[in-house]
């Protein structure tokens, strides 16, 4: 002998503070979509989903763990006038974000000012590196290359981005002198000098900017920062 059927209770309704949540996370999903897709248009990302760094230029701190201070603090110094943005790592020529960084952009950008006005660049980076430089430097210095031979391929994250000037600056055969050495002399000046026919941007060059006369207190500060940082790490 079976049961009868008792009557099926009655679902709940949600509650008024479910739907306001439900409705605001809908909400929310698709202001996420379109900022995404404006960002996406214009060539930028937005501010939060970019990379590294919280400050603008020398500011920002380096991705790369470790090594030499006063390397540390020369490649934050080269960055305060080649890419003075917030999360530099990302930025290409004219302020405008790259996409990905698997590899370098190689956007090439029309110059709106300066000698070189009405050419493209396809600078990109902290370091502002154009394609065939990267390219040369990161087949000498890149630690992590992807693929073989003629076929390699070198990641521009952040992390490879210092690798690759660090490694570059820590030559001394790459630029005739020992830059470290010169550096714990006290030598910043020469060592822009050395330096701006690579980075137009250091003092020397043909594309001095507003910040090229202040690198030098730049470097000095951001360097006492280095060196304090080195110390609280080799405890």
């Amino acid at each position: 002998m079976t049961k009868a059927n008792s009557p099926k209770p009655e679902a709940p309704k949600p509650d008024s503070l479910e739907q306001n949540v439900g409705s605001w996370l809908v909400r929310s999903l698709i202001l996420l979509a379109i900022v995404l897709i404006i960002g996406h248009l214009q060539g930028k990302r937005p501010e939060f989903l970019t990379f590294e760094g919280s400050g603008r230029g020398a500011d920002a701190p380096l991705v790369k763990q470790g090594g030499d201070p006063y390397v540390r603090a020369l490649m934050r110094t080269i960055s305060a006038s080649e890419s003075n943005v917030r999360n530099p790592y990302g930025v290409m020529y004219g302020g405008t974000y790259a996409q990905s960084l698997n590899e370098h952009p190689d956007r090439c950008i029309t110059i709106v000012n300066g000698p070189n006005i009405g050419n493209c660049t396809t600078a990109a980076g902290r370091y502002q590196f154009i394609t065939t430089t990267w390219q040369e430097k990161a087949r000498r210095y890149h630690p992590a290359p992807d693929g073989f031979f003629m076929w390699q391929n070198y990641s521009f994250e952040p992390q490879y981005q210092d690798e690759v000037v660090y490694r570059w600056l820590s030559d001394s055969q790459a630029w005739g002198v020992d830059i470290p050495q010169l550096l714990r002399k006290g030598q910043v000046d020469r060592v822009l000098k050395i330096l701006s026919p690579t980075w137009t941007s250091l003092g020397y060059g043909i594309e001095t900017n507003s910040m090229s006369d202040a690198l030098p207190r730049i470097y000095q500060r951001v360097l006492q920062q280095e060196l304090k940082q080195g110390k609280q790490s080799s405890f």
